[in-house]
């Protein structure tokens, strides 16, 4: 079912060489094209590999990408491959492992299904930012789990107004907020005190971080809104825009920040996939009874 195979593996991490070399041996005697990106490329020991000079050109080539390492490892890949709609499977040498859920020790055998057409497939969507200053837009960039705004460079709140779809929700002071997708729930979002919501839900959540109002609660809207937060004028000091965790953009009083579902990738889970038993075991449901 899937001929051309690409490879991305975590850098920095001394148990990435020896998973990506069992994975290549496997994948040779699967007589499939494995393509690797350049810098994983230096891990292994193979000749003769087939090199991509980078993430985005294995999405062009690729039926199907297998990424070694954490959820940021794929959280990474995913933001650079989703204009490609491409398919991902995560092996997990992770601490958490919510997308990347293959463990290395089972490798062989749930790629040997997958590669059969044995496989859950889900789709799962992006959200895009876009920063606006005095009308000009100034930056953008996506996110799988999350985007944050939050406060920078001082030690008081944050005074923001929020908008979905044009209708303003609420004028509040507070340390942040928390824009996540489904994906996003069990990360940033959970830490603050979201709730947990199904992946396969179209939606988006909001989640104040420490807000200035005990009635401040987290919000669940159709995944189709266009949410907008504008840094009040009187604000006083810089925020942050970070995507999935990473810095993208400092903000000041006055600033538009839009957010939008955009882009989409497909998550590929070994069969018997059963997402309330990895919420069980990751977060340590019932463990105690």
């Amino acid at each position: 079912m899937f001929k051309r195979i690409g490879l991305i593996a975590k850098r920095g991490d001394p148990r990435v060489k020896g998973c990506l070399d069992r994975l290549i041996n496997f994948l040779q005697t699967r007589q499939v094209q494995i393509i690797i990106d350049a810098a994983s490329a230096r891990l292994v020991s193979h000749s003769n590999l087939n090199i991509a000079a980078n993430t985005e050109a294995l999405g062009i080539r690729c039926d199907l990408i297998i990424i070694i390492g954490g959820d940021g490892t794929l959280l990474q890949s995913a933001r650079l491959l989703a204009k490609h709609d491409i398919r991902l499977v995560g092996i997990n040498l992770g601490k958490l492992g919510f997308l990347t859920d293959i463990n290395p020790q089972e490798m062989e055998k749930y790629l040997s299904e997958i590669l059969d057409g044995l496989f859950i497939e889900e789709e799962r969507f992006l959200i895009y930012a876009e920063v606006y200053r005095d009308g000009q837009c100034l930056s953008y960039s996506n996110a799988l789990n999350d985007i944050v705004i939050h406060r920078w460079n001082m030690s008081h709140m944050l005074t923001f107004e929020t908008t979905i779809n044009g209708h303003l929700v609420s004028r509040q002071r507070a340390d942040g907020l928390v824009i996540a997708t489904p994906t996003g729930c069990t990360a940033y979002a959970l830490s603050a005190g979201g709730p947990l919501i199904s992946p396969s839900l179209n939606a988006l959540l909001l989640v104040t971080i420490c807000p200035h109002t005990l009635t401040s609660r987290p919000l669940i809207v159709d995944g189709d809104s266009c949410i907008q937060i504008t840094l009040c004028r009187d604000q006083i000091g810089e925020a942050q825009l970070n995507s999935d965790g990473l810095l993208c953009q400092r903000l000041i009083p006055g600033d538009l920040v839009r957010i939008e579902k955009r882009q989409q990738i497909r998550l590929i889970h070994p069969q018997g996939h059963d997402h309330y038993a990895t919420l069980r075991e990751k977060l340590d449901w019932g463990k105690w009874l």
